[in-house]
């Protein structure tokens, strides 16, 4: 059970594809406009009603993009998240009901979890993101970084008690529903913890270590890849590719933007000066570029199109972040909002990216300043296809397989 953009759905194809493969009966269940993502994976669909995208494109949604902090977008966020919870409750249990276990992304999980409680179900987390607070680092969806020990544990504890927040309007009810008793609000993340509660984050430990001081049951698994139903690259990508040098991609993914036009002429002038051609992803912002040296695509495998680039600039999603890492090609992070200042930073700390472009300050000579560096310096390359190396190394699913086989017990 997921909800949210395309990145916090496609790992879990992947993922549920690699369970269907060893035997088990799997079902997604999230946003109706994802339904093709499994489309031959194996994996059954039970669509949400919301839209995701047309949320975005709402007066609430395009108020996201007038925050000028990360906080204040995840307040407008929350706030947007409390409103439309109740419109899935109904299909979120409808979906459960006949199941043996719920795998449940952040989220999702306060729910989820109430509903695995009233049907008598075991259930796990599966997350993209660390949300347990740490010492190490602040929140990622504050953007990370550190504000000392102390703060930054106690910040992450704030924001897992403001997302029990979100769904305290909706709990009351599935608990009466389910002959569960009366609970105050943040009881359930209390006995989330008390209980061990396993969750299993889908990221490398080599983008980012289980932090020390985690509690038992917190387990960071490696990457869960998205399963792509197109084996081939476009015929017009193969032969832009073909009639020069490597290009650098740029995309935003599922992030929107207030000027796409503006913006997508500050990335093709920054391309230029950089010497470089470029495949602009249209994306959810609309981007988009002319001339004999950019191509505009739509949707296109990351696995397949990013080992072809010299570089990939993005939005610093975790998914996005993830499919440069994979493919071993240098970035140039452009974070917008939310945990994509964190990605940023690790990759930056890893030495596969040179700086991060904040989309709020970004500039043609700033970006066109980290192209050139990501580009045509050796050792971001030589790093990145190190990494890349190992990462694609790693099975992440295989802790999956072994946590269902303990619920089985």
């Amino acid at each position: 059970m997921t909800a949210g953009s395309r990145g916090d759905v496609a790992p879990y194809t992947g993922l549920g594809h690699r369970l269907a493969l060893a035997g088990h009966e799997v079902t997604l269940v999230t946003h109706a406009r994802f339904e093709p993502l499994v489309a031959g994976s194996g994996v059954r669909f039970h669509s949400l009603p919301v839209d995701p995208l047309a949320e975005l494109e709402s007066p609430r949604g395009r108020g996201l993009q007038r925050s000028a902090s990360d906080a204040g977008k995840l307040l407008r966020l929350a706030d947007m998240a409390r409103r439309l919870v109740g419109r899935m409750t109904e299909d979120l249990l409808t979906a459960a009901d006949g199941s043996e276990a719920l795998l449940l992304s952040a989220s999702l999980a306060p729910l989820g979890h109430t509903i695995a409680e009233g049907l008598r179900l075991p259930s796990i987390g599966v997350y993209l993101q660390p949300i347990a607070g740490t010492r190490e680092f602040a929140p990622a969806v504050l953007g990370g970084g550190s504000w000392g020990p102390v703060a930054n544990r106690a910040a992450g504890h704030g924001v897992c008690l403001a997302t029990e927040h979100i769904f305290a309007g909706a709990l009351p009810g599935v608990r009466r529903r389910l002959g569960l008793p009366r609970q105050r609000a943040g009881a359930g993340l209390r006995t989330r913890e008390r209980r061990l509660w396993p969750v299993l984050h889908g990221f490398s430990p080599l983008v980012v270590p289980r932090p020390r001081d985690w509690r038992p049951g917190l387990t960071v698994s490696g990457y869960w890849w998205p399963y792509d139903t197109q084996q081939e690259l476009p015929q017009n990508v193969r032969e832009f590719l073909d009639d020069g040098p490597p290009p650098v991609f740029v995309g935003l993914g599922s992030a929107t933007v207030p000027d796409a036009r503006r913006l997508s002429a500050q990335v093709v002038a920054a391309l230029r000066r950089a010497g470089l051609r470029g495949v602009i992803q249209r994306g959810w912002g609309g981007l988009t570029a002319d001339g004999d040296d950019m191509l505009t695509i739509g949707e296109v495998p990351h696995a397949l199109l990013f080992p072809h680039m010299a570089a990939v600039v993005h939005h610093a999603g975790a998914g996005t972040t993830a499919a440069g890492l994979r493919a071993g090609v240098p970035a140039v992070p452009v974070p917008v909002q939310f945990d994509a200042g964190f990605w940023s930073a690790r990759l930056v700390a890893l030495g596969v990216a040179p700086a991060a472009v904040p989309l709020r300050r970004l500039t043609v000579d700033a970006l066109s300043s980290a192209l050139v560096q990501a580009t045509r310096e050796p050792p971001y390359r030589d790093r990145a296809r190190t990494l890349g190396i190992r990462i694609r190394g790693e099975d992440g699913t295989a802790p999956v397989l072994k946590a269902l086989q303990r619920l089985g017990g």
